[in-house]
């Protein structure tokens, strides 16, 4: 038990507890306790939920008995005859450090991207930020693994809770998750390594039926590690890119995972930016599987040598806080 730790208990039907998510939130947001751990019995939890506290934990039964959604999507028009928009839409916006997810999906159930546009399950802004045994479910953008890109390339493209706010950079931790999506659905400027997550494309029937990931990364930090995780799909063969660059210093590396059959023999896209060739780090070793095979990834993808694979330990890209 940490110090000075509270325990808050939301249940559907149990007495003495919160009757929703929402509340316990409020509740944990207003306490001078170091820690606090909200604990959600099983149910579904239709909310739409921010979270502000630092040192906060959310405990779930299982995956598959405590599931927070919502259904907000960027193409909704709203009131004002404007577009929802990408950064309005998340089911669960973290806007907190110190915090920790166990047993618990985390869900948008907007719909596919080409029909509803980016519809986020997870806005994460933060750093030491630790999602364990979760489910990370949506279609187009499922989790935004903040800091925003300093600009947005359209006026109003960042409009949302943190489009004027300092950009400040965050660790992640991901580890025996289920990932969700179709395009660019883990995106984002934070580093986050995930690790021994299935990382699962939605089939939308198209010729490319998406990109797994879509990097923002700052010039200065390591970005995303895969792994010991799993590529996976019910797409057809060679329909999925494994990334592509948000911005020109994106940064990806997979290692030690299997990718399947799904991902295109090229494996990444330059997103029609020739200049990001030159800055871009989307780096693979000793993966296998049907769409491991590297003979067809283009000269500006790095292959990795045993030595330069030894620097995407999970202690050289996090540090150790999360032990």
């Amino acid at each position: 038990m940490k110090q000075n730790a509270v325990i808050l208990n939301v249940s559907k039907e149990k007495e003495g507890c919160f009757a929703t998510f929402g509340e316990a939130v409020k509740a944990a947001e207003a306490m001078e306790a170091t820690h606090v751990t909200i604990q959600l019995d099983k149910g579904i939890y239709k909310e739409k939920v921010t979270i502000k506290k630092n040192n906060l934990t959310l405990l779930g039964i299982s995956p598959e008995e405590t599931i927070i959604t919502f259904d907000d999507y960027g193409l909704e028009i709203l009131e004002d005859g404007e577009k929802r928009g990408t950064f309005r839409t998340p089911t669960l916006f973290i806007d907190a450090s110190d915090f920790t997810a166990k047993n618990i999906t985390f869900e948008n159930s907007a719909g596919p991207g080409k029909k509803v546009g980016q519809a986020l399950a997870l806005y994460v802004d933060g750093d030491r930020m630790i999602f364990e045994n979760c489910r990370l479910l949506g279609g187009q953008d499922t989790l935004f693994t903040a800091p925003l890109p300093p600009k947005a390339y359209e006026k109003n493209g960042f409009r949302g809770p943190k489009e004027f706010a300092p950009r400040t950079h965050g660790r992640h931790l991901y580890k025996d998750c289920f990932i969700c999506g179709d395009v660019d659905f883990i995106f984002g400027g934070a580093t986050a390594y995930f690790e021994n997550c299935e990382i699962f494309s939605n089939n939308l029937g198209q010729e490319v039926n998406g990109y797994v990931t879509a990097a923002s990364t700052l010039e200065d930090v390591p970005g995303y590690v895969f792994y010991q995780c799993r590529f996976t799909s019910d797409c057809a063969p060679k329909s999925v890119y494994l990334g592509r660059p948000w911005r020109n210093y994106a940064k990806v590396a997979i290692l030690n995972s299997e990718i399947g059959e799904h991902i295109k023999e090229e494996g990444w896209h330059d997103w029609d930016k020739p200049d990001a060739r030159e800055t871009v780090i989307f780096a693979e070793y000793n993966n296998f599987g049907a769409g491991a095979d590297t003979k067809a990834r283009p000269s500006w993808v790095k292959i990795l040598t045993k030595e330069e694979a030894d620097a995407y330990t999970k202690e050289k890209i996090l540090g150790d806080w999360y032990i």
